[in-house]
């Protein structure tokens, strides 16, 4: 069981640090929509639009690393199996 969450936390840590480097490594807080400058094509005016997106950002990886952090530190409480001492004299 040990093992199982370290690897659960490395994973979690190599999951979230892909997520946030696919999505463009947004430095800042995680965003939910995206400022989009358009031209209208009659008037030549320039607008701002919001699009819905995700992107992460630092928070998001210092919450994954809380996640990740939390599942190592919960496998300290489990010690390995002791071995018989019949098992020890073979």
């Amino acid at each position: 069981m040990k093992k199982i969450l370290q690897l659960l936390a490395v994973l979690v840590l190599l999951a979230a640090g892909a997520t946030w480097l696919a999505t463009g490594a947004n430095r800042g807080w995680t965003k939910t929509s995206v400022m989009v400058r358009t031209l209208d094509p009659v008037t030549g005016i320039e607008g701002i639009t919001y699009d819905k997106k995700f992107l992460p950002g630092v928070d998001f990886l210092g919450a994954a690393l809380g996640g990740a952090a939390l599942l190592a530190g919960t496998s300290f409480f489990f010690r390995k199996p002791k071995l018989n001492q019949q098992q020890n004299n073979h």
